[in-house]
């Protein structure tokens, strides 16, 4: 019962990082991914569908991304939609095809982007905690219940702390990581 708390408190820890590496791929580093383009959707025939599913969404290279819409009278719709969706480039239309350029980062935008990963991780940190706190109540529970021991509570909350620990160093190394790379010219 004790074991089922702990898988419980791993798997819940590495859902917290994935979505940390998630949110991570919303940030800019030095070269630009498609991923910015990830929360914008458009109005195909009534339904808002995200942009990657009318078209092709490419990067060309660095600091240019490529969008081909599969029906051409999309265009204008696409582009309206990067427009507000505020990722900070216009959409350059040449009747065929979309095309965002992006110019180099400065380094206060690195700077900028590095800050934005580190509130990621403190909130990843945070989640990670609370999953702390709700596995120390099942525990509490357990032991309120009579289910185990004086003894097997303290074993027991030392090793969901220990798990704790692990996750939090886990979110730190990759923090550490995802700011190199966004400080890297």
């Amino acid at each position: 019962m004790l074991n089922e708390v702990y898988t419980e408190t791993k798997e819940n820890m590495e859902k917290s990082l994935e979505s940390l590496k998630r949110d991570y791929k919303t940030l800019r580093t030095g070269k630009v991914t498609v991923s910015v383009l990830d929360g914008v959707k458009i109005d195909y025939y009534g339904t808002m569908t995200d942009l990657n599913q009318v078209g092709s969404v490419l990067a060309i290279d660095a600091t240019t991304i490529a969008v081909n819409p599969w029906e051409k009278n999309l265009l204008s719709d696409i582009e309206k939609a990067i427009q507000n969706a505020n990722i900070g480039v216009n959409p350059n239309n040449d009747g065929e095809i979309i095309k965002l350029f992006f110019p180099p980062m400065t380094v206060d935008q690195r700077k900028v982007s590095a800050k934005g990963a580190k509130v990621m991780t403190d909130t990843a940190k945070v989640a990670i905690r609370n999953i702390r706190k709700s596995s120390n109540d099942k525990v509490k529970a357990l032991h309120k219940d009579k289910e185990i021991t004086d003894d097997e509570l303290k074993r027991a909350q030392d090793e969901i702390q220990k798990i704790t620990d692990s996750f939090v160093s886990l979110a730190d190394s990759t923090l550490r990581s995802k700011e190199q790379e966004i400080l890297t010219v």
